[in-house]
């Protein structure tokens, strides 16, 4: 799709030097018929010069170049008008460039959003500074729940204020769907106060982009997903079901910074050997769900009654289980994990993700976000 929108932006681009040869005499085209006066050759040499640096701002990927497409749209538009018997099939160039420079501006939009969100998240969050996790602080917990976060490495390490990772995603839109899309997500939580950003861009059918944003803050929260950046597919906030289901996720999530455990928010108890039960509660949003472990205190599954959206009136169970764990930057967390739903047909499963990346206590905000 790029490389076909660069080839006809750089082709329309082309055809607009026929104008500003003919002014200036420099070559004879009958493409133009109407003789074209020396004021509007160096227009139509203007809009050539658009659309080339349209060109140039999409190979080096710019978020800009939407700008220069918009211009480029415009002057060549009005040249059409001036010159419409020989000029106006150059309306439908016109026309695909617009659409693409709008996705392109609703993209551009869409990322602007995310990094402010993130910004004040960031700027939010307080520090966890000179809390080291230790023994003593476990001693109310679960036996397994403290198995787990001795397991894990956090014995003798500061407390986990923020976490930044990148995963790689697979996804089944609909339960019937058969092939996986692929994604990508970035995503970011802080723990005091407990919240997290997260946003993920896919494809449909291979062609069309799908972005999302999931956000739980002040004890809220909003799931967005729009086709092309532009067309809202799902948006569901100031919903207390959106809200619970939100802040089951964070809890789910806490297995990759396992000091969040600890957090004043969030109460255990144990249910047998190997599982214990975890309720949080935050600003009105409450949630609960079932940890299982194995007996070398490794996670295996995660289990809550969640709701899919807004539009379910009762929860429907919801597992979020470890198909790989290993040490990232020095904690032991599950690095691969599958999400399923409990359907009436059967289980599921629609998401399979693996982090690539996951940082710990960052001191900034990146100014840029990958994707």
């Amino acid at each position: 799709m790029r490389i076909a929108l660069i080839i006809l932006i750089g082709l329309h681009g082309i055809i607009h030097l026929i104008g500003f040869f003919k002014a200036y005499r420099i070559a004879e085209f009958n493409a133009i018929l109407q003789p074209v006066s020396k004021i509007f050759g160096i227009f139509w040499f203007l809009t050539f010069l658009l659309f080339a640096i349209t060109v140039i701002l999409i190979l080096i990927h710019s978020n800009y170049w939407w700008l220069s497409g918009f211009l480029a749209v415009i002057f060549s538009q009005v040249l059409i008008f001036n010159y419409w018997s020989d000029a106006k099939f150059g309306t439908l160039a016109n026309l695909i460039i617009l659409l693409a420079a709008i996705v392109a501006y609703s993209d551009f939009n869409f990322k602007n959003l995310i990094k402010r969100e993130r910004i004040a998240l960031f700027e939010n969050s307080q520090l966890i500074t000179g809390e080291i996790v230790t023994e003593k602080r476990l001693q109310d917990l679960p036996a397994i729940v403290q198995k787990w976060l001795t397991n894990s490495g956090m014995i003798g390490k500061p407390s986990i204020s923020n976490v930044h990772l990148v995963q790689e995603l697979q996804l089944k839109m609909k339960p019937e769907q058969i092939a996986w899309n692929n994604g990508t997500a970035e995503q970011y939580f802080t723990i005091q106060p407990p919240a997290f950003n997260w946003n993920i861009n896919t494809e449909m059918n291979s062609i069309l982009s799908v972005v999302g944003r999931d956000k739980f803050e002040d004890g809220k929260g909003e799931m967005t997903i729009k086709l092309l950046s532009l067309i809202p597919v799902a948006n569901a906030k100031n919903d207390e079901k959106v809200d619970q289901a939100t802040l089951q996720r964070y809890l789910a999530e806490i297995v990759w910074f396992p000091s969040a455990s600890l957090s004043q928010y969030i109460k255990w108890e144990p249910l047998d050997e190997y599982s214990a039960r975890a309720t949080m509660e935050y600003k009105g949003a409450k949630g609960s769900g079932e940890f299982h472990f194995d007996e070398h205190g490794n996670f295996k599954k995660f289990v809550a009654m969640r709701y899919q959206d807004a539009n379910h009136t009762e929860p429907t169970a919801w597992t979020v289980t470890a198909t790989k764990t290993e040490e990232m930057n020095g904690i032991r967390i599950p690095v691969e994990c599958e999400v399923s739903w409990e359907l009436e047909s059967g289980p599921w499963t629609w998401l399979k993700l693996k982090i690539n990346d996951i940082q710990y206590n960052v001191k900034e905000m990146p100014v840029e976000n990958p994707g």
